[in-house]
C-alpha cells in the first residue's frame, strides 16, 4: 500500500495555487516547530467572495499537498463558507493521508482561518 494517495503525490508534484499576491486582502501564517511545517495563505476578496487565493508551504508532501487542496476548496467560495472549512474535509479530498500527517491537514485549517480572521480585522478598520 502506498503512503500517500495519488490525489496527495498530484497536488504535491503540482501544487494549485502557489504563489504570493502582493496586495493581498487577508493573510494568515502558521507554523509547527515539531515538524518544521510552515504555511502562509493569502486571500483575495472581493464582495465577500474569495476571488483569489495563494499560499506558500516550507514543509513535506503532506503539507504542501494540504495547502494546495485547502485553496482548491476555499476559491470562489464565500467567506462564511470558507470559515467552515475543516481539516477533514481537506484531508477527504486528497483521499486520506496517514494519521501522523493528519497535523498537515490542521495546519492548512489554521493558515486560511488566520488569514480570514486578518482580513476580518482590516475590513472592520475601514468601516
Amino acid at each position: 500500500m502506498a503512503l500517500y494517495s495519488e490525489k496527495v503525490m498530484d497536488h504535491f508534484r503540482n501544487p494549485r495555487n502557489l504563489g504570493v499576491i502582493e496586495d493581498a486582502d487577508g493573510v494568515g501564517e502558521v507554523g509547527n516547530a515539531k515538524c518544521g511545517d510552515i504555511m502562509k495563505m493569502y486571500l483575495k476578496i472581493e464582495d465577500d467572495t474569495i476571488q483569489d487565493v495563494k499560499f506558500e508551504t516550507f514543509g513535506c508532501a503532506s503539507a504542501i499537498a494540504s495547502s494546495s487542496m485547502a485553496t482548491e476548496l476555499i476559491k470562489g467560495q464565500p467567506v462564511s463558507k470558507a470559515m467552515e472549512l475543516t481539516n477533514q474535509a481537506v484531508a477527504e479530498a486528497l483521499d486520506g493521508l496517514p494519521d501522523y500527517k493528519l497535523h498537515c491537514s490542521v495546519l492548512a485549517e489554521e493558515a486560511i482561518k488566520s488569514a480570514l480572521e486578518d482580513y476580518e480585522s482590516k475590513k472592520n478598520k475601514t468601516e
